[in-house]
């Protein structure tokens, strides 16, 4: 678990994001502190279960650039419209590019990746993400978008920070050091900042929280041993 001075750099105090993950914060310690997640820190994760969550990825990035896209409709202003054209251009003209070659690396091609099924979470969270954005305005859409940003974010300071994460042999450190670098830290604190959710004014908080909470039980209630962000299943280890 971060330390407060460190979720302090991903949450504005006192702002809409900080709000809403305190106030699903079971069901967000789940998320983050997931077996999924716990197995990359010690390395035990079996690598069918990675290959398998890093195809449903592909899927998944194709979608969020469609979010993406619908942001920029769902846009009322040009300065609306130029970002999320920006979001979902850096997703498919960058971002994609970055995942397959990671991907190739786990023998993985892009072909094989674009004619996979979509796991059943990859269909329950997607198209919640979707459907809440066509039924929404703009502040819902990036309401049900934020926690994929901002918990990679966390889950890879935690993994990063953590003694207990094995940094010798783990297959799975360059994915770790993904969403711990830099990079990353700044595409989440950019996304947190934003103006349409650093205030939260345009809408109830009691509103908000259920699309929130929606989207988080979309990776981790589907089945006890659901994988975030892949619906791969692993065996739960007896603790």
């Amino acid at each position: 678990m971060l330390s407060p001075k460190a979720l302090a750099k991903l949450y504005l105090d006192g702002g809409l994001l900080a709000r809403l993950r305190d106030a699903n914060g079971d069901v967000w310690r789940r998320y983050i502190d997931h077996e999924f997640v716990q197995r990359l820190g010690d390395g035990s994760l079996p690598e069918p279960a990675f290959r398998h969550y890093l195809i449903q990825d592909y899927l998944f990035l194709i979608h969020f650039a469609r979010a993406y896209a619908l942001a920029a409709y769902k846009g009322e202003t040009l300065e609306d419209i130029k970002s999320a054209m920006a979001g979902a251009s850096a997703l498919v003209d960058t971002e994609m590019g970055l995942h397959v070659r990671f991907c190739a690396g786990w023998g993985l091609t892009e072909a094989e990746m674009a004619t996979a099924a979509e796991d059943n979470a990859t269909l329950a969270y997607t198209r919640y993400v979707l459907e809440r954005g066509m039924a929404g305005d703009l502040l819902d859409l990036h309401i049900a978008l934020a926690p994929c940003v901002l918990g990679y974010a966390e889950i890879g300071l935690a993994l990063s920070t953590d003694p207990d994460t094995k940094r010798d042999n783990n297959p799975y450190n360059p994915w770790i050091d993904v969403y711990a670098g830099d990079e990353y830290q700044q595409v989440a604190l950019e996304a947190a900042g934003g103006d349409i959710l650093a205030t939260g004014s345009r809408r109830c908080l009691i509103d908000l929280n259920g699309y929130f909470w929606g989207r988080i039980q979309r990776w981790i209630g589907c089945s006890p041993t659901m994988m975030v962000r892949a619906g791969c299943q692993l065996p739960i280890r007896k603790r």
